[in-house]
C-alpha cells in the first residue's frame, strides 16, 4: 500500500470534511451522507486494508463527537 498517498487522502479528506460542514451544517443529513459515502470511497480505493478502516472510522467517530459537543451532547 503506498501509505504516503494514503495519508495524503486522509489529508484532503479532512479538508473536504471542513469545506462539506461549512456548507451543509453538521446537523444535515446531507453532510453525514457525504461523510459515509467518501469514507467508504477512500476505503474501497485502498482494497479495504485494515489500516484504512481503522482510520477512516476514527475519523467518522471524531466529527460524531465534534457534532456531539457542538450541541452540547458529550460522550466519553
Amino acid at each position: 500500500m503506498d501509505y504516503k498517498a494514503f495519508f495524503e487522502d486522509v489529508l484532503n479528506w479532512i479538508g473536504q470534511a471542513n469545506q462539506m460542514a461549512t456548507k451543509y451544517g453538521m446537523a444535515n443529513q446531507e453532510f453525514w451522507s457525504w461523510v459515509a459515502n467518501s469514507a467508504c470511497e477512500i476505503c474501497n480505493r485502498y482494497d479495504n486494508n485494515q489500516l484504512v478502516l481503522k482510520q477512516m472510522m476514527m475519523l467518522t467517530e471524531w466529527l460524531e463527537e465534534v457534532y456531539e459537543k457542538s450541541v452540547g451532547r458529550v460522550t466519553s
